[in-house]
């Protein structure tokens, strides 16, 4: 991806929210898009699913914390003119193609911060190397590496038992993946890549002009350090090939409804056995005939007689992994909800609760009925009034 479509993106207006957004809501902006804008919810509707990898896109920068403050950095130069008045526009000095600083490596081309390469701090630390006093000579170029393969994107349906109970499941991509042939380095089997003898391996080259070193891409190598002399047929050198590949996707326990589950390098392939990029599951979750859930508290109703909530019963309810006998109170009432300890839903932060719910159920019209109007009039002869004591009472 170039500068300027980078530039050109406003994340934070993707996902509707300020730039001041905190973390929590930008993740719940994230939730409630994706949800919406679904596949699975939106069948055949090729505008919610590019909205669907829109807000996916935005979410992956402003929703990390460390790649969120480089992008903010960035546009906070651009926006000022850090980068001699290059502007979202294309309008201003600057740069004078996509060619001569490419943004996808923002992030450190695949490694990441953590991996110590890449990263913001490289845009400037091998652009200008000022030459130092008395020395008037140009600073050392710093080695590229060859770039990383890009995130992917994809969704997963479970159903509720599955996403509560957690579930190794298999999905088949269609992506760039290493050569079989060459194992990713790009050379004829039996042959290796050689250190670049232009750069010596740097992927970059410097050029002198005044006071400054200004560090360029190796026009030898293409900036990649090492030159392949005999290239693999199936690859062509680069490395990567397009297969289908089957994926075991490791779905946690408890996982819920939009959320992202990340697989660190099952994304594409990196050129020339550079690292791969990640895979992100966006996992939906069915609604289910029976259960519901509250965090990790497993939700049912039951139904239950009159009868049984006035003297008292004892009722089989179900759960994910069994059924348990619940003790239903002499005197309960409707909506009253009752506590099972531990038969929730199993996380990470412990293990939920069953909450049962008890509802009325009510006797179909014309059932019974001489026997509940014996009911009705045995009640009425012992003074009991349901209404007794209402606000709406004559």
């Amino acid at each position: 991806m170039s500068q300027r479509e980078w530039v050109e993106k406003d994340y934070y207006a993707e996902l509707g929210v300020s730039k001041t957004a905190t973390q929590d809501e930008i993740r719940k902006a994230y939730r409630k898009l994706a949800r919406e804008n679904h596949p699975d919810s939106n069948p055949g509707n090729e505008a919610a699913e590019e909205k669907f990898k829109r807000v996916s896109e935005a979410n992956d920068v402003v929703g990390d914390p460390a790649k969120r403050k480089e992008y903010d950095e960035f546009r906070a130069q651009v926006s000022s003119g850090g980068f001699g008045g290059f502007s979202p526009g294309g309008r201003g000095g600057g740069f004078t193609s996509q060619s001569d600083f490419d943004l996808g490596d923002l992030f450190g081309g695949g490694a990441g911060p953590a991996g110590g390469a890449g990263g913001f701090s490289d845009i400037f630390g091998g652009l200008f190397n000022q030459g130092r006093a008395g020395g008037g000579g140009a600073g050392r170029a710093r080695a590229q590496r060859p770039s990383g393969g890009q995130d992917m994107e994809t969704a997963l349906t479970l159903s509720f038992r599955e996403a509560a109970l957690g579930e190794t499941v298999q999905i088949k991509l269609s992506s760039a993946s290493p050569c079989l042939t060459c194992h990713g380095s790009g050379a004829k089997p039996g042959t290796s890549p050689k250190v670049c003898g232009t750069c010596h391996g740097a992927g970059v080259t410097q050029r002198s002009q005044g006071a400054f070193g200004f560090a360029e891409p190796c026009s030898d190598c293409g900036g990649t350090g090492s030159k392949i002399d005999d290239p693999c047929s199936d690859c062509g050198g680069s490395g990567v090939t397009n297969r289908t590949r089957t994926i075991n996707v490791k779905v946690p326990a408890g996982v819920s409804d939009g959320q992202r589950i990340r697989l660190a390098g099952q994304g594409e392939a990196g050129f020339r056995g550079a690292p791969s990029g990640d895979l992100y599951v966006t996992v939906t979750v069915q609604k289910d005939a029976v259960f519901s859930r509250d965090g990790g508290d497993l939700l049912v109703d039951l139904p239950v007689s009159y009868p049984e909530l006035v003297q008292g019963s004892q009722v089989s309810v179900p759960t994910l992994t069994g059924r348990v006998t619940v003790k239903v109170p002499a005197g309960s009432r409707d909506g009253q909800i009752l506590r099972v300890r531990g038969r929730g839903i199993a996380r990470k932060s412990g293990t939920g609760d069953l909450k049962v719910t008890l509802r009325v159920a009510t006797p179909p019209a014309g059932m019974a009925e001489a026997e509940l109007a014996a009911y009705d009039e045995a009640l009425r002869a012992a003074g009991f009034d349901p209404r007794s004591g209402w606000a709406g009472s004559a």
